[in-house]
């Protein structure tokens, strides 16, 4: 058969005949246990095994709508191991869900290893829609959402999430979206109302949960909010940026050295340093002209904490 058909056509033949199970990646609450769709329950009681990200927290879930579907952890720190594992049940004929403590797989979750590798296998993969707190909020933001860019999860780092908050002021998108920690929330606003202080704010916290409360306003305007909110570091934050100045099309020569510099050091992942190195050879500006605006960069750099960038 391999020598007439070759291995390719054979491997699909067998699974054919063997008819793999399906994966279900299937959206939780991520919060108010009832958010849970009809369609979730139906699948994650009849699925052959659950794929959970963490079997304790889903077992209080599947407690509570009287599922006793046999689970197994599948999280980041064990999800390159675990993953064949998973695809050999699949290819045997099991049906398995994968669930995530909330939300949807894959959103700022575990999820993508086992999806990707059950594609190459040619195992039916099947969403089974629902909640996600990015969608949640923007649904809620008043905001217009005909277009958006989603970043998941801010970066720990100063240095780190300076960088990226240089790019949202950079990229077309009208409307970005992030997940932030209770704990570092503070610290990101304050550095939201240094750069970006024109921007319209909707901050959504411990959505459809406890201490739900939503946040609009101006960057400076919500950090006195979170300053004055004792419960502010409870439950995780969905923070939507709305850039309020219009975005005109300039030309090469309207665009200021130190745009110029902060592209090349994004665009070519480099240094100031080298940046100015490669502007310094643009035959329109002159070289002086070139380090005066790093030394004005540098500085503006310095005072949101990326100075590493030197």
């Amino acid at each position: 058969l391999v020598q007439t058909y070759g291995w390719s056509l054979v491997q699909t033949f067998v699974r054919e005949v063997r008819m793999s199970g399906k994966l279900y990646v299937v959206a939780t609450p991520i919060g108010n246990a009832s958010d849970i769709t009809l369609r979730a329950i139906d699948v994650l009681g009849s699925v052959d095994l659950i794929a959970a990200e963490d079997t304790r927290t889903s077992a209080q879930l599947l407690a509570m709508h009287n599922i006793h579907t046999k689970t197994a952890a599948y999280h980041k720190f064990n999800e390159t191991q675990s993953v064949d594992r998973f695809i050999s049940l699949l290819l045997d004929g099991s049906d398995i869900a994968l669930i995530t403590d909330a939300g949807t797989p894959c959103i700022s979750d575990p999820g993508y290893v086992l999806i990707d590798k059950a594609v190459q296998e040619g195992i039916p993969v099947i969403g089974i829609s629902g909640p996600c707190a990015a969608i949640t909020a923007l649904s809620v933001s008043g905001f217009n959402t005909v277009s958006f860019s989603f970043y998941g999860f801010l970066p720990r780092g100063k240095k780190d999430l300076a960088d990226v908050l240089m790019r949202v002021k950079t990229e077309y998108s009208p409307v970005t979206v992030f997940y932030e920690s209770p704990k570092r929330i503070m610290s990101t606003m304050q550095l939201l109302s240094e750069i970006m202080p024109s921007y319209d704010i909707c901050l959504c916290n411990d959505l459809t949960k406890l201490f739900e409360r939503i946040y609009r306003g101006k960057p400076f305007e919500i950090l006195n909010e979170l300053r004055n909110n004792a419960n502010a570091q409870k439950g995780e934050y969905t923070l939507i940026l709305r850039r309020t100045e219009i975005m005109e099309t300039k030309t090469e020569e309207d665009i200021s050295v130190e745009a110029k510099l902060l592209d090349t050091m994004l665009k070519e992942s480099c240094t100031l340093k080298d940046a100015v190195s490669i502007c310094g050879k643009d035959k329109n500006r002159s070289k002086n002209e070139v380090y005066a605006a790093s030394l004005r960069l540098k500085e503006l750099l310095k005072s949101i904490g990326s100075s590493e960038w030197e």
